[in-house]
């Protein structure tokens, strides 16, 4: 569908084009070069870690991170309001995912189920910071996971930037992934980064990103002899094209944040008008710094979720749903035997969410579109 309003707009300038082009101009390393190091290098002081190593998706750090804590076997509980890549990529690293429930405040892991849903057999704990908003329960999680021992891994991939009480998403726990895919705040069109403290994981990561190769001194395309491998890895590095436009991007990140959170004052200010009971905006703190990576409504039920949903499509406004529960997909009811009314507040949370278009450069006309035809819905849809 043509739509009047997409949901999301890759912002890109001329120097997006620019630092691209340099790498195609210069006809060699399109992989391994310079870039990527440098890339790392911004990444990790920006968030506040030792360590940052780049991927070729967020789905592949996140994969090679729970290989790299070798947890074949073990549990990890993980939500099922989330991208599936979480759940699977608990289970491509050969781990079981247990699926917790998520609160409705910031639709992060819900601190007390996770702490139900502990065995011995659990070994880390994977909550998501959802669309620009870090968990409510970080803080509780993290000290649940130190009291029992277990890992805390964040999936970070929709809210990078983000903070609470001045810590930012990924320094709460051992190690964290962020996503840089085509619709996040910044993007290298699909790419991730795992940050960290740990040079031994660090270590570890840099071997199973690419082939599990040694490369102390010189890269693989850098001299004339072969290199040491030491153990089965994959090809999960971020090429170099990406990198450079992760770099153009990073040094834009302030200026496309305050274009987000513009836009996102003004539909705070006016669809906060609405009826609360019928209509809830995204949740506000000053506790919380948001980097508003998507803006989700929370509506009252599902059926004037689903009526609002089709109005806005009527208008040519795209909206989506994120999260449909990952534990009703059919992989993991053949897999695991979970049935609906399993985890009963994710599927109800399920029902009432949806994203509306949130980007850096929403038009006033755009967004006065939107606030419009949403107002319009629910003064109609109003008891």
């Amino acid at each position: 569908m043509d739509w009047k309003v997409p949901l999301f707009k890759t912002y890109n300038d001329n120097d997006d084009l620019a630092a691209v082009s340099s790498v195609i101009r210069r006809g060699t390393y399109w992989a391994i070069g310079p870039e990527i190091q440098e890339f790392e290098n911004k990444i990790a002081p920006f968030i506040g870690k030792k360590y940052a190593l780049s991927f070729n998706s967020g789905t592949s750090a996140l994969h090679a991170l729970l290989e790299a804590y070798n947890i074949k076997g073990k549990e990890v509980i993980v939500p099922s309001f989330t991208f599936i890549a979480t759940a699977n990529a608990v289970l491509l690293a050969g781990g079981i995912p247990v699926f917790a429930e998520s609160e409705d405040t910031t639709f992060g892991l819900d601190a007390e189920d996770v702490e139900r849903r502990i065995t011995k057999n659990t070994v880390a704990v994977m909550p998501i910071h959802y669309g620009g908003c870090v968990a409510r329960d970080i803080e509780k999680i993290r000290d649940l996971c130190v009291q029992k021992g277990l890992l805390l891994i964040e999936d970070a991939a929709q809210s990078f930037g983000a903070a609470m009480n001045g810590t930012k998403a990924g320094c709460f726990g051992d190690a964290a992934m962020f996503s840089f895919c085509q619709n996040k705040v910044i993007t290298t069109g699909e790419g991730g980064v795992i940050v960290t403290d740990s040079q031994k994981l660090y270590e570890k990561l840099k071997l199973l990103r690419s082939h599990g190769r040694v490369e102390a001194t010189q890269d693989y395309f850098s001299h004339i002899g072969d290199n040491e491998y030491v153990e089965a890895g994959y090809n999960f590095r971020m090429p170099s094209i990406s990198a450079a436009l992760g770099l153009s991007q990073l040094r834009k990140f302030a200026v496309l944040q305050e274009k987000r959170r513009h836009n996102a004052s003004i539909l705070d200010c006016e669809l906060g008008k609405i009826d609360p009971r019928l209509l809830r905006i995204p949740f506000r703190s000053g506790r919380f710094e948001q980097v508003y990576q998507m803006y989700t409504l929370l509506l009252e039920n599902k059926i004037i979720r689903d009526g609002l949903q089709k109005f806005l499509e009527q208008k040519g406004i795209m909206s989506k749903i994120y999260f449909t529960p990952v534990h009703l997909k059919e992989l993991y009811i053949k897999r695991s035997g979970y049935q609906k009314g399993n985890l009963p507040r994710t599927e109800l949370l399920s029902d009432r969410v949806l994203t509306i278009p949130l980007y850096a450069d929403l038009s006033p006309d755009d967004l006065q579109y939107i606030i419009n035809s949403i107002v319009s819905f629910c003064e109609k849809a109003a008891p």
